[in-house]
């Protein structure tokens, strides 16, 4: 599909929704980056899952990459509240393959730098973590972290300070922490973080059939009355 008949379909499925959230769509997408992405590597419960994409969602995150080798990625619709109709997610789920690999290696072609988060190796604090350059934010397992593989490939490791006696805080509260500190950097920095118009065009088309899935037969009439 070229860029005008993309942009025409958005034009005819936003006739299919309020005012109100045309205008949400388009205040979200101003505040929306790509410039920092999030990475799970075998997160299984279900409450983490959801509360890591909400709080994605909340910062302006557009996209999760999830890795499955162990565990599968679920969702409790309870504490993600939708968030997974807003947020991009890309699974890496190949039976008998190395999804790390691929994972990493599909972050790299989009220009990102990966950043592992880990309280056991020593690199930099979250404060310090440089944001000058796309960067993706891994986190693993609720009881281990990040496979040895996973770490392997990272250009730099990140740790959260703590002070008690817990070595680590919960995945869903570390995305949160770690995000919180990145996201105002970012944006009270002179860097071009936010989407380009091709990239908000897409989104808005996602977003769009999401919300009007349920209302079968939208893109067929727009082609057919275009004689497409």
């Amino acid at each position: 599909m070229d860029r005008d008949t993309k942009q025409a379909l958005v034009e005819y499925l936003s006739g299919f929704i309020t005012e109100h959230k045309r205008r949400r769509f388009e205040e979200v997408l101003a505040n929306r980056t790509r410039h920092l992405a999030v990475v799970l590597e075998d997160i299984y419960q279900p409450h983490n899952a959801s509360a890591v994409i909400r709080t994605a969602d909340c910062f302006g995150i557009q996209d999760l990459h999830v890795i499955e080798n162990r565990n599968r990625y679920t969702l409790n619709p309870g504490v993600s509240v939708g968030a997974s109709k807003w947020v991009s997610l890309r699974c890496y789920d190949e039976f008998d393959a190395d999804n790390v690999r691929a994972c990493v290696d599909s972050l790299r072609r989009r220009g990102y730098r990966i950043a592992a988060t880990t309280p056991h190796r020593d690199d930099v604090t979250v404060a310090e973590v440089p944001v000058d350059q796309p960067l993706a934010l891994a986190f693993g397992t609720e009881e281990t972290g990040l496979t040895p593989e996973f770490l392997d490939e990272a250009d730099m490791f990140v740790s959260i300070p703590m002070f008690g006696f817990t070595e680590s805080f919960n995945i869903s509260v570390s995305v949160a922490l770690v995000l919180y500190e990145l996201t105002r950097r970012l944006r009270e920095s002179g860097i071009e973080w936010r989407l380009s118009d091709e990239e908000k065009l897409e989104i808005r088309l996602s977003w769009l059939r999401k919300l009007l899935a349920r209302h079968k037969g939208l893109e067929q009439r727009f082609f057919a009355e275009r004689g497409a």
